[in-house]
């Protein structure tokens, strides 16, 4: 069920990030975090 929760959860900021929203707010930085969490969670809630 988390797994899920995560694709759900980075599905969402990829589209905030297109569309320029991450940008104006300041906080790309979650693209960075989204990239670094992307192998642990395919390895451990898998």
């Amino acid at each position: 069920m988390a797994f899920y929760a995560f694709y759900v959860i980075a599905t969402v900021i990829l589209i905030l990030h297109f569309t320029g929203w991450l940008r104006r707010n300041r906080l790309e930085w979650l693209i960075l975090l989204l990239a670094v969490a992307v192998f642990p969670v395919v390895i451990f809630l898998r």
